[in-house]
């Protein structure tokens, strides 16, 4: 897995001690091509505006996720234009499409140095400096799991992949590949068929596992963390399952438990986002990852079911700071796609006030619909929604308070009375910190009613008055109120964001 050459170091302190942080997710081929075209010549990372990076820092955010940048594959791109499913995908996002969109898999690699097309590592580093004097991190993808099938490894050290036959390419050409006369296997997920674009790495290889630790150190000189793909298939009790006697027994120590701590013993702050599913997040953050995703969370805000995400927020706050919270990512559809807007705007609140890593994609906040094949380099045309980018943009305004970074989560109680099922629709926590917030969020289509407590005893008996900067509301209360049981009413999908001062910060 070939990098560039080491470029300059840059320090992003806010990212490396945020415990709450903001991430921006930029699908970046599309992206420059958009600005491309908006400015009226050529832009690569490094010439992009500063007004651009400037707008991103300005909602907030902590550090960039630019996707895709290492160079693709040309016989992957090869593969997907004769995949018929595939393209029928290509035209159904892009109506003007033409074979030249495809640009290839960004997960799809040849080699782990930044694609020319998109500026080499002259611009990533221009960009990652651009990003770092604003205060922010830049984060890239790992791809543990597989490599394109003309990457110099096939032929230069065959033992780093799972191996094949003559006999099983004959009776199963679509899941393995001949490459320079050996037979390997394609990648793949257990649950699914092989992907015919990779080869298969071999987790438990020494030379595997020598070669990644050296693969990320070089990465970590250009970069603040990774996201690592589907990183639970190289766990070892994930990856035994999956390939069986293919590939032997496991090694002693598992694989991110060796890779990580020795990138670190170079790079210390660096960080580790997993891309995690099939409940194994727990076990990935033991072997080293800063955070995991967290598709449970997602899953049960997009089937707006308060009752499961109430009970899905009582885990340890501490396991919880170490997951992502989304709403959208390049692999799951726009919200605006699956959600009504005031659906939206209900689960958006109550994703990005979670603890743990926050991230919002490209295109979410301007309510884009159209959730595009990775393949592609080039988005189609999208009117913006000017209502939910007003919406978005309030929203990040609020949680730019440092509370939200730095501070600690606590689950808040609810409660009913008697005749009044309602209260079970809403959710609600706070925040303490630097300043103390209150959120409440109705997860249901109709009015739900309720009490909510805060754990903040020292309020009791005190005047406070409650600020939701995002709905322009004004309540003053005493502090037995927020401790013994704050009366709630919210129409459907409507929520409170309520920033809570005392008598002594008020007039």
């Amino acid at each position: 897995m070939e990098v560039a050459a080491e470029a300059d170091v840059f320090v992003a302190p806010r990212w490396a001690s945020t415990i709450h942080p903001f991430v921006y997710e930029i699908n970046t081929w599309p992206w420059l091509n958009r600005l491309s075209v908006e400015i009226g010549c050529r832009v690569d990372l490094g010439s992009v505006p500063d007004e651009q990076w400037d707008a991103i820092a300005a909602l907030g955010f902590d550090a960039v996720w630019l996707m895709g940048v290492w160079e693709r594959s040309p016989a992957g791109v090869a593969t997907a234009l004769a995949d018929h499913e595939l393209v029928a995908g290509f035209e159904a996002a892009l109506g003007d499409y033409e074979p030249s969109d495809v640009v290839g898999s960004p997960y799809c690699i040849r080699a782990y140095e930044v694609d020319s097309q998109l500026g080499g590592p002259a611009g990533l580093a221009s960009a990652r400096a651009a990003l770092a004097s604003r205060g922010l991190g830049l984060i890239l993808d790992f791809v543990p799991n597989h490599v394109a099938l003309d990457h110099s490894w096939t032929t230069t050290h065959p033992e780093r992949f799972v191996q094949g036959t003559a006999e099983d390419l004959r009776g199963d050409a679509a899941s393995f590949v001949e490459v320079a006369g050996r037979v390997l296997t394609n990648g793949r997920d257990p649950h699914f068929p092989a992907w015919p674009d990779v080869v298969q790495l071999d987790a438990f290889s020494p030379s595997l596992r020598s070669a990644t630790v050296e693969t990320l150190r070089r990465i970590a000189d250009q970069c603040d963390g990774v996201r690592c793909d589907m990183a639970m298939l190289m766990m070892n009790d994930v990856f035994a399952r999956t390939w069986g006697d293919r590939v032997g027994a496991a090694p002693a120590g598992d694989y991110w438990a060796s890779v990580i701590p020795a990138v670190r013993q170079t790079h210390p702050t660096f960080r580790f986002i997993a891309e995690a599913y099939w409940n194994l997040e727990w076990a990935l953050h033991q072997q080293g990852f800063d955070f995991c995703y967290d598709k449970r969370l997602y899953d049960r805000l997009i089937q707006g079911d308060a009752g499961q995400v109430h009970s899905h927020l009582l885990a340890d706050v501490g396991y919880q700071e170490k997951l992502v919270r989304f709403l959208e990512n390049h692999d799951e559809p726009r919200a605006t796609a699956v959600l009504d807007p005031a659906q939206e705007k209900a689960a958006a609140v109550a994703t990005l006030t979670q603890a743990g890593a926050r991230l919002v994609h490209d295109g979410q906040i301007e309510g884009r619909r159209v959730r595009l094949p990775v393949f592609l380099g080039r988005f189609p045309t999208e009117p913006a929604d000017p209502d939910l980018s007003a919406f978005y943009r309030s929203l990040l305004t609020a949680l730019k308070d440092t509370t939200f970074r730095t501070g600690t989560w606590q689950l808040c109680a609810r409660s009913g009375w008697p005749g009044n099922d309602s209260a079970g629709n809403l959710v609600a926590w706070c925040w303490d910190g630097d300043q103390r917030w209150l959120v409440v969020v109705n997860l249901s289509p109709g009015t739900a009613v309720g009490h909510v407590r805060v754990p903040w005893g020292d309020l009791r008996g005190v005047a406070c008055r409650l600020v939701d900067p995002t709905n322009d509301v004004v309540l003053d209360r005493a502090g037995t109120d927020l401790c013994d049981g704050l009366y709630v009413e919210l129409g459907p999908w409507r929520w409170h964001l309520f920033r809570i001062e005392s008598a002594q910060e008020y007039p």
